[in-house]
């Protein structure tokens, strides 16, 4: 098991669901944790597991939506406890999207760029630096395979992860070889209060992945060179199947729409 003893670490939205269990497995691995998120009473919650096993940690509410306050969150981290060694970009909404139902509401789009995305490039643009000057440091975003694979009715939360796939790669091959590791995060389907938002039923098994599993996943594979850690790999196939057989992955892709 992969140890992160003396390591600053942050994780935004850290309230509930993957940011949760990362923010309390991270700290029972030896890190000190800084967990952010907007719900006050559910942060209050996490203090004291995070502190059982690393006393030094603390969470702080954040709306990471404000980017000028998120960052500004982070310089004090960095002030407090001297660096920022793990970021840790999870915090995430996914709001419907029905164009097809006469949707105009440009906000809805907005608010999903500005916590799925805005936030990513803030939280990253602003530990960099420091990360660069000491040749060291992790950044994990989390995306979504609906990134990979959009479907129907979803195509704001979609299109909010994919630019977070697209920074984060970016990003990964610019600095590669300056001892800085970024990574994007596929989860998977998990059944967290988000993940379960929908009316819908489950997807398969293949695709289904826990909090813990992913967190566990997660903090063995982060460091390494690799720029995707996947959770699952039977969405990876949708990359291929859309370009081998367009035709019959569109038409299943479309089901989405027909049963909603």
């Amino acid at each position: 098991m992969q140890r992160y003893d003396d390591r600053i670490a942050v994780v935004t939205g850290a309230s509930s669901g993957i940011g949760r269990q990362v923010a309390v497995d991270l700290a029972a691995r030896g890190a000190t944790v800084v967990g952010l998120a907007r719900r006050e009473a559910m942060l209050a919650d996490l203090r004291p597991h995070l502190q059982r096993s690393s006393p030094r940690s603390n969470v702080f509410v954040c709306d990471v939506a404000d980017v000028d306050t998120l960052q500004a969150r982070l310089a004090a981290v960095e002030e407090t406890h001297g660096r920022i060694d793990v970021l840790v970009n999870n915090a995430g909404i996914n709001l419907p999207t029905p164009v097809g139902e006469g949707l105009t509401n440009l906000a809805v789009f907005a608010e999903m760029m500005a916590t799925n995305y805005d936030a990513v490039v803030a939280g990253t643009l602003a530990v960099l630096p420091g990360m660069l000057r000491r040749r060291s440091g992790i950044v994990v975003n989390v995306s979504s395979d609906s990134s990979r694979a959009p479907e129907p009715r979803d195509g704001g939360y979609a299109a909010s992860k994919a630019a977070v796939s697209a920074f984060t790669e970016s990003v990964a091959h610019e600095i590669a070889g300056r001892g800085v590791h970024v990574h994007v995060l596929y989860p998977a389907w998990v059944p967290t209060a988000m993940g379960t938002a929908g009316n819908g039923a489950p997807p398969p098994k293949l695709v289904r992945r826990t909090e813990v599993q992913v967190s566990h996943l997660m903090l063995e594979r982060i460091g390494r060179s690799r720029i995707d850690i996947d959770a699952a790999w039977l969405p990876k196939l949708a990359v291929l199947a859309r370009t081998v057989l367009p035709g019959a992955y569109q038409r299943s892709m479309r089901r989405f729409s027909d049963r909603s």
